[in-house]
């Protein structure tokens, strides 16, 4: 005869300390669980409340000086040290750990135009109104040492842009021309031209590192290999660049930031168009920076916002705004991918979260698992419409929120003009000009 018995091990469902968490035993068998969808929605509406609940980007405000930010510049080998330059030829370094000033030097007479790190994060470079490039030392001189540059180069026009490559003790200047630098001589290696008066910025490519572009005030965006004795190719668009920053990850791609209120992602392969036309700003975008993980990058702008944009987003998925922050006129995106940093008008540097709601510091192991799921489920469910509108919803500033409708209004109205041409006209004789090929003028090789 068979007898059947409970049998029941203690260790299944008895914790071994006071300290531990209940053991819950748990059948996954999706039969028995006919709610669980329904169950999830809910969870991932209330962790989307949440997170706009928790959403306080702003970290610090860096006061201390006394004209506008006009660059910075990133270490290369220190996650906590920022330098920056203002309007009067001040030029700073911070401590971003104790949110400090750690050294000032008068660098120029005028403004301070360009600042970059040597890859070696020994020296840094800066450029200015006087018509001088000077090398610093990083370490701050010692007790009765005067602040003199390890290098002076005196130029024959003003200097508006600087970069250093990522390997070689090369570096690049823009102003009339885009001049390549060998750190040990005081002329220049080689100079590019292309009929144009003046360019604002120069970049190197991160991971190409012979491959530079530049912007003109022609209008236009120039490509250079410094191999050659010419540039490759420009493309012309319908209004002026400001700045341009390469993808990180992705050789050919950069963005720019234009004076049509859009920041344009081209592919130096494909010039004819941009991949991708980033709009929501509202004036002048003024300089953009990409995260190191090359998925995101930031924008500076004119209507004194900033935004982050997804890399294949048209429009942005966060905008950060102060009552006292005035026009933003650089960024820079943290090479720990966790801080955003903006200097702007009113001669403050301003630490921001790159993610608005996350937690600072150490999270304990199951505080992880818990975002992780938030995360995830926000993700399952983001297009369901009560979970998306409260997690696209941002406060604007009045003027802000009045100007998008403006120019929403304006848009919507050029696009019914031009279907009514359409159809008012002979087929074929007004064609449909897609929103990316509109901008772009011509390329030239």
């Amino acid at each position: 005869m068979k007898v059947k018995i409970l049998a029941r091990n203690p260790d299944d469902y008895v914790r071994e300390t006071k300290f531990d968490i209940q053991r819950v035993p748990r059948n996954y068998d999706p039969t028995l669980h006919p709610f669980e969808v329904s169950r999830e929605y809910t969870r991932a509406l209330n962790a989307t409340k949440l997170e706009r609940v928790f959403a306080k980007p702003f970290l610090a405000s860096l006061d201390g000086h006394r004209d506008g930010v006009n660059c910075m510049a990133k270490h290369t080998k220190s996650l906590s040290t920022l330098l920056s330059g203002s309007c009067d030829g001040e030029v700073k370094v911070w401590d971003l750990t104790k949110r400090e000033c750690v050294r000032t030097l008068q660098a120029h007479e005028g403004f301070v135009r360009g600042m970059v790190v040597r890859y070696c994060g020994t020296s840094f470079f800066t450029a200015g109104d006087d018509k001088t490039i000077k090398q610093w030392k990083m370490e701050a001189p010692g007790y009765g040492e005067e602040e003199e540059p390890l290098n002076t180069i005196l130029g024959k026009t003003v200097f508006t842009g600087l970069d250093h490559h990522q390997k070689d003790g090369v570096f690049a200047t823009c102003g009339q021309q885009v001049d390549i630098w060998d750190e040990q001589r005081s002329s220049p290696i080689r100079s590019f031209t292309w009929g144009v008066d003046s360019f604002s910025s120069v970049r190197f490519n991160p991971v190409e590192t012979e491959l530079l572009a530049s912007c003109a005030s022609d209008r236009s965006i120039v490509l250079y290999d410094m191999r050659e004795a010419a540039p490759l190719k420009k493309v012309i668009m319908t209004m002026r660049s400001n700045t341009l920053c390469w993808n990180p990850m992705e050789a050919y791609y950069f963005t720019c930031s234009n004076e049509d209120y859009n920041l344009y992602t081209y592919d130096m392969r494909i010039l004819d168009r941009p991949v991708t036309v980033h709009m929501d700003h509202v004036s002048a975008v003024l300089d953009v920076d990409y995260s190191p993980t090359g998925k995101e990058f930031v924008s500076a702008s004119f209507d004194k916002t900033i935004r982050i944009f997804p890399k294949a987003g048209g429009h942005s998925r966060e905008v950060y705004h102060t009552k006292r922050m005035q026009h933003v006129i650089c960024i820079k995106w943290s090479a720990d991918n966790k801080y955003i940093l903006s200097g702007s008008d009113e001669m403050n540097i301003r630490l921001w979260k790159a993610n608005a709601a996350e937690k600072l510091g150490v999270l304990a192991p199951r505080e992880r698992e818990a975002a992780n799921y938030s995360q995830k489920l926000k993700e399952k469910f983001q297009h369901h419409p009560q979970i998306r509108r409260i997690a696209h919803h941002r406060h604007l500033p009045k003027s802000i929120y009045h100007q998008t409708k403006e120019l929403r209004t304006m848009k919507e109205a050029r696009r019914r003009k031009e279907r009514n041409v359409r159809k008012h006209s002979k087929p074929g004789t007004v064609p449909v000009v897609s929103e990316r090929e509109k901008h772009v003028v011509t390329v030239v090789k």
